[in-house]
């Protein structure tokens, strides 16, 4: 009896992740950028010297998807969204480099370019900074152009250049901050054929409809296997009653 109480069990422990990972993707149904996260289902058989009766389930997040969600115009100088599959590279809270579709830019009071995550923006020779007080403008490869509004007739100054990166054909995994890196603390090198749409962002990739018949099927699947655990208990306490009897 015990091999389908675990059985079970393993399955309510799956079940709960994946009502974990829905709550995540429905939370960021209107995250710029949002990449919707994937799990990963699959039995695993417990192998012993005996017959291979008994088998668990187990529930990971395994990756996102990728495809790419529908592109806006807001009009704002410092919005850009990443053509095809490009990336931007950003700096963590660890300090390391990691990846992201979030192109809301701004300005902080330092000077220093973060995205809408406060995540600094990673240039080819660092975080970019820019001057406080000027205009900042983007270009289509991602140079930051700064202009002074004091000195109208002057040209533009150069602040840097967004790092845009191509994953694909690199093993990169989606951290519980949000960002992709690099598996085994490796760095993506630049695509120097990567451009942006400047003006604009991209939505979240998370579908709201297909979240929520998710959302109500992982709820009807854990319910489901609560009601095995509890006629397991039936079936014992009868095997029980007949014990004394005999």
């Amino acid at each position: 009896m015990d091999r389908l109480i675990y059985t079970a069990l393993s399955g309510m422990q799956s079940s709960m992740n994946r009502q974990r990972v829905v709550a995540s993707n429905m939370a960021n149904a209107q995250t710029t950028g949002f990449r919707a996260e994937v799990l990963d289902q699959r039995p695993v058989t417990i192998h012993g010297t005996t017959l291979d009766t008994r088998v668990m389930q187990q529930g990971e997040v395994r990756g996102a998807l990728m495809n790419v969600a529908e592109i806006y115009q807001t009009g704002n100088e410092l919005d850009v969204a990443m053509n095809g599959q490009a990336m931007m590279a950003v700096q963590g809270m660890d300090g390391s480099e990691a990846y992201t579709r979030r192109g809301d830019l701004q300005v902080s009071p330092s000077g220093l370019l973060t995205n809408g995550d406060g995540r600094p923006v990673i240039g080819y020779r660092g975080p970019i900074t820019v001057p406080v007080g000027g205009q900042v403008t983007i270009t289509p490869d991602g140079t930051i152009l700064v202009t002074d509004p004091t000195v109208p007739d002057e040209p533009a100054q150069e602040a840097g250049r967004i790092k845009l990166v191509s994953w694909q054909g690199s093993e990169i995994a989606k951290g519980l901050d949000g960002l992709f890196r690099v598996k085994g603390d490796g760095v993506l090198p630049a695509d120097e054929e990567a451009t942006v749409i400047i003006r604009s962002l991209e939505q979240s990739n998370v579908n709201a409809s297909e979240v929520l018949i998710e959302m109500i099927d992982a709820q009807r699947m854990f319910a489901m296997r609560t009601k095995t655990i509890a006629a397991a208990r039936e079936v014992d306490e009868s095997g029980a009653q007949l014990m004394r009897i005999s």
